[in-house]
């Protein structure tokens, strides 16, 4: 005999949603398993730690749990959960430095590794810059967020999202460019 939750991986989200807000937790076990991925590479790439980015991943889902019901509609659960876990990265940063913004993008961009074809890639490159400015590259180019979306999820003035994305592609451009041509000459060599 077929149970109602045996349907749910093939149920639209919006259904899934609903019934996880009347307290289903089969339908919330479902939602997890559809977003955990998402959310957890979202925290990865926010914080480069595999296992702070499960611990940030499983808060954000222990917040939606108790905020579910709060979701006025269920089709806006994408963007009300990558707020949550925007603002779960933002409280951690707060909670454990909270001067660690105050460092200049500009400070250290002359310092190139000395061997960048050494493991440089995007999450290495990613890695160099400000928890800020990471943050609107990630949510802009990985998320798909426009800049509107990324200064109203972060409260981050929306001068401040554009001049970080600006600044930190052209930082994230000197870096694979380096690596890309530090790789192309050891290849001729």
């Amino acid at each position: 005999m077929n149970r109602a939750r045996d349907y749910y991986p093939q149920s639209p989200e919006a259904l899934i949603v609903n019934l996880a807000r009347s307290g289903d937790r089969a339908a919330f076990e479902e939602l997890v398993r559809r977003r955990q991925s998402s959310i957890r590479n979202l925290m990865r790439r926010c914080c480069r730690d595999t296992a702070l980015a499960d611990d940030l991943a499983q808060q954000v889902f222990l917040k939606v749990w108790m905020q579910l019901r709060g979701l006025r509609q269920a089709n806006a659960f994408g963007g009300w959960l990558k707020r949550l876990a925007i603002n779960v990265w933002l409280q951690h940063l707060r909670k454990h430095d909270a001067l660690r913004d105050a460092e200049d993008l500009g400070k250290g961009e002359a310092d190139l590794p000395a061997n960048p074809g050494a493991a440089m890639d995007l999450d290495a490159a990613l890695a160099t810059l400000p928890e800020t400015v990471r943050l609107c590259i990630v949510l802009s180019y990985q998320e798909g967020m426009s800049h509107g979306e990324i200064a109203a999820a972060t409260e981050i003035a929306l001068g401040t999202v554009k001049s970080h994305i600006k600044r930190g592609t052209e930082r994230l451009r000197q870096l694979l460019n380096a690596y890309d041509s530090t790789a192309l000459e050891e290849q001729t060599s």
